[in-house]
């Protein structure tokens, strides 16, 4: 069946309500923004209009038979997918109902150690055991890459129980894995290849960039269309194609987690944001990739600076990658990208995703102009002027997968003790440590704790990182097991 992408049915029974000016005697209790009126002065009276709840007219997300359904049949269209879900507590969500979806406790599941804590927390709600392969890494630069297809089909010999495995379509920094090889190899072998491709979302809409992973075969995927594809933050939506995977499964693992009480504001920004990318997505994406090539060929004739992207292709771990994705090595400058963070939004007025040991990345996407552009180019020129030579000393970053002791489920549940960080080495760990963004966890439940990863979270407290997820939010004490 091919569907007219033109429509926006959700939004289109959305705006049909607001028109009837409904008197409201259901939740939500501000009444069309009436009960806060400070909010919706500022925010504008029409947003507090159509925040509303489920009703008969506007279907309900844990069971859609009318616009919603509509509207999650044409998101599965654009994507090349059986089937779309329609997620309002972003992607984190769509990755652990993946997860859960395919495992059972104790079953194992393959997956690249740099996931973000979304990942492993799927681990822990649904009890399985990771397989963990070690992504590719640029010394360099930093950071981890996609994983190898040969170290993928090396897990698979050595555990060929494993139930599925788990990718990244791409990493934080655009890399992406040879998925086409990968879904090949694990499909052979019986497995299931779920996806997190919160990063991806705009593939499929442009020839320029790397295939989206249903394209490419996988049996699940979840994509933040709030983080390239236009729509409102913490929508995203949850994809399946037929056969490993059943599709009445994914609902209810879904509805376990999911909000009875969803966004409409969400849902139908979701709506008009496919629409868009269907419609205008060459257009459009065309000009972000225009921008952003002529931003690196720019910021790469800045003393001190490199604007990393399709060269890393051939690398170990990189099969592709989004040129959408800006990262800017600093060291050259003599200063961390924590630090080059700080500078932006301080002195320039510009933030940036995220700055880690050696980078900053900017993400480009649709609502991005030549002016936004030109504005960031201009401050890392200025900014070379004024910090290029400062001395900094690097801290060796900390990417070798840890010693896992205990399951994440069983540490998470186990009796823990609270110790001081210094003292922890040789530990295992009772909660997750990282920095966020990017989210990716540096330590999880039941790894053993090393004195280098004690190291580097010192680093990261010393350059200011927003550490997160230890129940002492100022990690000077850590949760381990034991009594």
């Amino acid at each position: 069946m091919i569907r007219n992408q033109n429509r926006t049915p959700l939004f289109d029974a959305l705006k049909e309500y607001n028109e009837k000016n409904v008197l409201p005697f259901d939740v939500p209790g501000h009444k069309h923004g009436k009960g806060i009126p400070e909010f919706a002065e500022f925010v504008g009276k029409k947003v507090l209009e159509i925040d509303v709840n489920s009703m008969k007219c506007l279907d309900n997300i844990s069971n859609p038979i009318s616009v919603i359904k509509d509207a999650e049949a044409l998101m599965a269209d654009a994507y090349c997918a059986d089937h779309a879900f329609f997620l309002v507590n972003g992607t984190s969500s769509g990755v652990q109902a993946m997860i859960m979806s395919i495992c059972k406790p104790g079953d194992k599941i393959i997956m690249p150690r740099n996931a973000h804590k979304s990942a492993i927390n799927g681990l822990i709600l649904s009890g399985a055991v990771p397989v963990y392969v070690q992504p590719e890494t640029n010394d360099n630069l930093g950071i981890a890459m996609g994983v190898s297809v040969e170290n993928v089909e090396k897990s698979i010999a050595e555990n060929p129980d494993v139930k599925a495995v788990f990718l990244i379509n791409p990493t934080y920094y655009g890399a992406t894995s040879n998925l086409k090889k990968i879904i090949k190899v694990a499909h052979k072998n019986g497995m299931a290849v779920i996806v997190d491709e919160a990063h991806g979302a705009h593939f499929r809409f442009h020839d320029e960039l790397p295939k989206g992973a249903m394209e490419l075969g996988a049996d699940m995927a979840a994509v933040s269309l709030h983080k390239t594809g236009g729509s409102l933050t913490q929508s995203s939506a949850l994809l399946l194609n037929e056969g490993l995977i059943d599709k009445n499964t994914v609902k209810t693992m879904l509805n376990l987690t999911q909000t009875t009480s969803a966004s409409y504001l969400l849902m139908s920004s979701l709506d008009v944001a496919r629409k868009m990318l269907v419609m205008q997505g060459e257009e459009v994406l065309s000009r972000v990739l225009e921008h952003t090539r002529d931003a690196r060929d720019e910021i790469n004739k800045i003393n001190g600076l490199y604007a990393f992207g399709k060269e890393l292709v051939g690398d170990p771990g990189v099969h592709d990658f989004d040129e959408t994705k800006l990262g800017v090595c600093v060291k050259g400058l003599g200063i961390t990208g924590f630090k080059a963070y700080d500078i932006l939004r301080d002195e320039y007025n510009i933030q940036v995703e995220l700055g880690d040991v050696y980078n900053i990345l900017a993400i480009v996407s649709v609502g991005d102009t030549e002016e936004s552009i030109k504005a960031l180019v201009n401050a890392l020129r200025d900014m070379s002027s004024k910090y290029k030579g400062s001395e900094m000393k690097f801290e060796k970053v900390a990417l070798e997968n840890p010693e896992i002791i205990v399951s994440p489920r069983d540490a998470f549940y186990a009796r823990k003790k609270i110790i001081k960080l210094e003292d922890a080495e040789g530990e295992i760990s009772g909660e997750s440590i990282m920095a966020y963004p990017p989210g990716i966890p540096i330590v999880t439940p039941g790894e053993r704790i090393s004195r280098e990863i004690i190291k580097y979270i010192r680093f990261l407290k010393n350059q200011h990182s927003m550490l997160t997820d230890t129940e002492d939010p100022y990690v000077e004490n850590i949760k381990v097991l034991g009594m």
